[in-house]
């Protein structure tokens, strides 16, 4: 237990923002890697931990800022791969249950031991209701894999590496310094252009002469 709360709380000054905190997990990451973790400095999260507090489905931690919210919880090993048995079903059960009922996307935030690099990785639960920015996240955060049986499972090498999850969630949206028309073209995340768009240009070239 000494140990999972040392994770719990090495996870928690990261998201936080707490620089001393981004620096100590990403001591051992390639500069690109630190550079897109410290993006966190800039937009932290209000950080609560909900361990403790008798509510179902609310996971370790609640991160919490005024775009997004996520009930994350936290878990580490020594081996890749995680069974949900048990316990760890009904935990599962309870994040997805409160993911539907509340229009959240619960995520499982999960520790290798004894790796260099980047040791977490991050997965989120299936839930539906999600909109705005949380349905443009979902797509690139990648859901808990199943087992041959169809139950929920962590594999530690499928998951999304921490300092990639924190590029996604921090990134400006560029709105301030760009003009409505560019803003429409792109979305908050890494440039994603609606297929509509594209083919309504093509469209268009046809009409335009050759200078």
């Amino acid at each position: 237990m000494v140990q999972g709360a040392q994770y719990e709380r090495e996870l928690r000054h990261v998201l936080a923002g707490l620089p001393e905190g981004v620096r100590a997990v990403t001591r051992s990451c390639t500069e690109s890697e630190r550079a897109q973790a410290r993006l966190v400095i800039e937009r932290p999260f209000l950080v609560v931990r909900a361990a403790g507090s008798g509510i179902e489905g609310s996971g370790d931690l609640l991160a919490l800022r005024g775009d997004i919210c996520f009930p994350i919880e936290v878990k580490t090993s020594k081996e890749k791969k995680l069974y949900l048995n048990g316990r760890l079903s009904e935990q599962y059960s309870a994040l997805e249950n409160i993911g539907n009922k509340c229009g959240l996307m619960p995520l499982y935030a999960y520790r290798l031991k004894g790796i260099r690099g980047d040791s977490w990785r991050i997965f989120r639960i299936e839930t539906g209701n999600l909109v705005g920015r949380l349905s443009i996240l979902a797509r690139r955060i990648p859901p808990c894999p199943l087992t041959k049986n169809g139950r929920p499972h962590l594999i530690w090498d499928q998951g999304l590496p921490l300092h990639k999850f924190l590029a996604l969630v921090c990134r400006e949206t560029e709105q301030r310094s760009q003009t409505f028309e560019q803003v429409q073209e792109r979305t908050i995340i890494e440039s994603e252009i609606y297929d509509s768009e594209t083919e309504i240009h093509a469209w268009m070239k046809g009409f335009i002469r050759p200078r």
